[in-house]
């Protein structure tokens, strides 16, 4: 198999933790989609990160999608629970920690996208998404509490999605002071870091 993606990549990241736990062999091919000289669109026509390239040239994007049928090719470290309200608390979990990382990247790219003046982006547009980051965050520490792991005993996908999102604010917004808030998420966070598989693929 081949990911295509990019390491600053949050769902890229969620992707490769996902194969690392499973024990999954691919290469790993970056691509720039913001480039000019991008070729994205002719493995995933919306012209995102990441895409996964089967063997026989088959294209599987969405992370949530490329984790989940991840997780059926091996039986090694089982990361979404088969059915039932475990599967849907995974789930919305992984659903959680997208939504924040959705608009923290909204947020970002209204403030930082070269193709816009200054005059032109939406200073309310921006906080209207970091709010979602902040009540997301506030979601995400009510639902951990005091648990090990977001959700049953052991890692799930509703910790890598989790430790993606965290790791990824760390990484673009540094200026959010969401561990002295949360303290739980820094102590889940930091757990997670020891990890291989997060510690190999921090966002660069």
């Amino acid at each position: 198999m081949k990911l295509i993606g990019a390491t600053a990549s949050p769902y890229v990241r969620k992707v490769r933790i996902v194969m690392a736990e499973k024990k999954l062999d691919y290469q790993f091919v970056q691509e720039n989609v913001w480039a000019d000289d991008t070729h994205i669109s002719a493995s995933n026509p919306l012209g995102k990160v990441p895409c996964l390239v089967m063997e026989g040239g088959e294209a599987v994007f969405d992370s949530r999608v490329i984790v989940e049928y991840l997780d059926t090719l091996s039986p090694v470290g089982k990361l979404i629970p088969s059915q039932g309200r475990e599967r849907a608390e995974v789930k919305t979990w992984e659903a959680l920690a997208d939504g924040v990382m959705d608009a923290g990247i909204l947020a970002r790219l209204e403030a930082t996208w070269v193709h816009r003046k200054d005059s032109e982006r939406s200073q309310a547009w921006i906080d209207r998404q970091l709010l979602k980051v902040n009540d997301g965050l506030k979601s995400m520490s009510q639902g951990l509490g005091d648990k090990p792991y977001c959700s049953g005993i052991h890692l799930s996908l509703s910790d890598i999605a989790v430790g993606c999102a965290l790791g990824w604010l760390e990484f673009r917004f540094p200026e959010i002071a969401w561990r002295s808030e949360y303290p739980n998420l820094g102590k889940l966070l930091d757990k997670l870091m020891q990890r291989p598989s997060f510690a190999d693929t921090k966002p660069a």
